[in-house]
């Protein structure tokens, strides 16, 4: 594993509050997930994934951290496992369901697209670099640029919601961020041109 990652978020788990709340984009559309296999990438210590757990779907929870995922081991539904994203490769045709939030590995985009079944929901959310953003990452290549969930995804899932704009983070900052939600295209094709 990339040891500096884990050491800082082992860290930052230990000493810094997290959101134990899911995001709305995942208690609006999980719901969506046409089976029960689900996925939670940088899980964090998995407030996703408790929630989806908690619906009923077991869900594969993987971080860098050891103090997340030991945190995640033993609960209902849930497989946690320590992973290093920069050389870890996703499953094929696995999961119904794909959450990731507020981590950004390029690398994966194709992987979460192979990952998903058939009509499985992609659901992502992560800060986007604009020159006003009170607070940023530590380095702008774990941002995304305008309008590149779009780009990255159009063509591969049927979107059913993708958004940028703006919101003010639990410490009052004001940043960017974007956001998509979409099912994985039956056959390469768009979910209408199947019925069509």
């Amino acid at each position: 594993m990339a040891l500096e990652d884990k050491e800082k978020w082992d860290k930052k788990h230990i000493q810094t509050p997290i959101p134990t709340e899911p995001i709305e984009l995942v208690t609006k559309f999980a719901r969506l997930a046409p089976g029960k296999q689900a996925l939670d990438i940088a899980c964090g210590m998995g407030r996703h994934a408790k929630y989806l757990a908690r619906h009923g779907l077991h869900v594969d929870a993987l971080d860098i951290s050891s103090t997340a995922i030991d945190s995640l081991h033993g609960l209902e539904n849930i497989t946690a496992k320590a992973v290093d994203f920069d050389t870890y490769e996703l499953p094929k045709n696995k999961y119904d369901l794909i959450v990731c939030t507020y981590y950004l590995e390029r690398r994966l985009f194709p992987q979460i697209i192979d990952a998903l079944k058939e009509g499985g929901i992609f659901i992502y959310e992560t800060f986007l670099y604009h020159p006003d953003n009170e607070r940023e990452p530590s380095k702008k290549r774990f941002m995304l640029n305008e309008g590149e969930l779009e780009a990255t995804f159009d063509d591969k899932l049927d979107l059913m919601h993708i958004r940028e704009e703006w919101v003010v983070t639990p410490k009052g900052e004001k940043m960017m961020i974007g956001s998509l939600v979409g099912k994985k295209k039956i056959g390469g094709m768009n979910i209408e041109d199947f019925w069509s």
